[in-house]
């Protein structure tokens, strides 16, 4: 994997969805990425990234599906398939399960929540740009869930608005393997300027 000298006072840690609907065992999205999150240790790599990059003071920017409530897209003129989904099964529901965060993954005072994402661009009607820019920050690191949807999406949108981007592999997960080549093996590499694993992160960020 790609070993990248990261500046860590130009670098931020993009956390991504990190719900307990993905990623607790009780979850209602569990069962579909289980598979793939177990295979790549996804549990373990997410709060080791984390951890490793609040301890050397990179900045860890939250950046959270927007809670389901209902009614929520009933007013939307074009609500994509995604949207429909969390409507229908009630994903991520605001005060409930859901909706919470993964407990292991909780943010703390030093890191920063963004505004709550309405598809799939951790960018697209947020704020996490201008809070990127006035940390700044022009190196992001982007983990969370899911490899094909909200992780290439906020990747792809934040290498548009001049970021420099790494993937890591195994700080995400799909819901299947032929999802998780396309995100990192076919379209990866389009846009990506690092692609990498967990390891190598820690090993950057800490030396």
């Amino acid at each position: 994997m790609t070993v990248y000298d990261y500046d860590r006072r130009r670098t931020g840690v993009l956390l991504v969805d990190p719900l307990n609907d993905f990623l607790a065992d009780e979850g209602k999205l569990w069962p579909r990425i289980a598979e793939v999150a177990r295979e790549v240790d996804l549990r373990a790599h997410l709060p080791e990234l984390v951890s490793t990059a609040r301890e050397v003071d990179v900045p860890v920017f939250y950046v959270p599906h927007h809670r389901w409530t209902p009614g929520l897209y009933d007013s939307f003129s074009h609500p994509n398939p995604s949207q429909r989904s969390v409507d229908k099964h009630q994903l991520f529901a605001q005060d409930a399960f859901g909706g919470d965060w993964y407990p292991p993954l909780r943010p703390e005072p030093s890191d920063t929540v963004v505004v709550q994402h309405w598809a799939q661009s951790g960018f697209a009607n947020t704020d996490l740009e201008m809070r990127l820019r006035q940390r700044g920050v022009d190196h992001v690191i982007v983990i969370g869930l899911l490899a094909n949807t909200c992780i290439e999406t906020t990747a792809k949108y934040a290498m548009e608005l001049g970021f420099h981007v790494s993937l890591v592999t195994d700080a995400t997960a799909a819901f299947s393997r032929e999802l998780m080549r396309a995100a990192h093996e076919l379209n990866g590499p389009t846009y990506a300027h690092v692609i990498t694993d967990t390891k190598s992160v820690v090993a950057a960020l800490t030396t």
